[in-house]
């Protein structure tokens, strides 16, 4: 292949497809996580009553320690089956506010190798793949890459667009062909308007290109908000999970007509600190 003037074409990847006939998933695990696929649309659409709780590393490098974790998380999910689904976090890829440092399992399957996308896509999925077969939880991931999609597509039950990049329309057409639960988080500055039309983009139906394809998407109904706090131009955090916010982030979406409202809480980030903190605590009577 042409090179650019400015970037070296290293070696030609296998498609999703040629990776997913390599490493595929077992007819067991398609049939979990087609039911967890349903019970999670089941809360998200109001026909499931039970709060939906996305748990786990944020960056998932090592395989054994993210089994072990997840592992522990299923006698909790049998106790609290009734009121709450558990869906863990197995976080592939890495954002970096300024594109330095560790950047997941994708890029660096070895964190003390050198980059090699190759054996990184083969250990995201076959990681993937253990964690649902040997617990039956079907896991949540983070699209750095729209490109990456297809190499989970069949195995996750939940997609996170992360602060970064909500406001890039790849991401937002490509969500708009997902048949899982999106969430859209807002971007660092918090602005609800930016992650509420990214909402919208990707509720509603596209024709776009995706890997070299001319495509046409339906619209994914499953997409929401995640609110993760914001950092004003001063560098100071605010916590956007309050009643105000919620109350304020229902008006808008009444007013631009989405369907399936529903909103994720994230407790990291710029919404976490002393003041959360604190709120559990008399939550829980302490």
């Amino acid at each position: 292949m042409d090179t650019l003037k400015n970037m070296k074409f290293l070696r030609k990847l296998p498609t999703p497809e040629e990776v997913q006939q390599s490493i595929p998933l077992s007819k067991e695990g398609t049939a979990a996580k087609a039911k967890r696929d349903q019970e999670i649309a089941d809360i998200f659409s109001g026909k499931d009553d039970r709060i939906l709780l996305i748990i786990g590393p944020c960056s998932a490098d090592r395989e054994d320690a993210v089994l072990d974790y997840i592992g522990r998380l299923v006698p909790v999910q049998e106790k609290v089956k009734d009121k709450i689904l558990i869906v863990p976090r197995i976080y592939t890829n890495k954002p970096r506010t300024t594109g330095d440092g560790y950047k997941g399992i994708v890029h660096q399957p070895d964190p003390e190798k050198k980059e090699d996308f190759l054996h990184g896509l083969i250990a995201m999925r076959h990681m993937h793949i253990r964690a649902l077969s040997e617990t039956g939880l079907s896991a949540a991931d983070e699209m750095l890459y729209p490109e990456n999609w297809g190499y989970v597509s069949d195995i996750l039950s939940y997609v996170a667009i992360g602060a970064r990049s909500v406001e890039d329309q790849q991401h937002r057409l490509t969500v708009s062909g997902f048949d899982v639960a999106s969430g859209m988080k807002n971007p660092t500055s918090g602005d609800f308007s930016v992650m509420l039309n990214s909402v919208y983009a990707a509720q509603h139906p596209h024709h776009f290109v995706y890997r070299g394809y001319e495509v046409e998407t339906t619209g994914n109904p499953l997409t929401h908000v995640v609110l993760r706090g914001a950092v004003s131009k001063h560098g100071n955090t605010t916590q956007n999970y309050h009643y105000e916010d919620l109350i304020r982030l229902c008006e808008m979406y009444q007013e631009m007509d989405l369907v399936n409202p529903a909103a994720v809480v994230d407790v990291n980030h710029s919404n976490s600190g002393k003041k959360f903190k604190e709120q559990i605590r008399i939550a829980a009577g302490e």
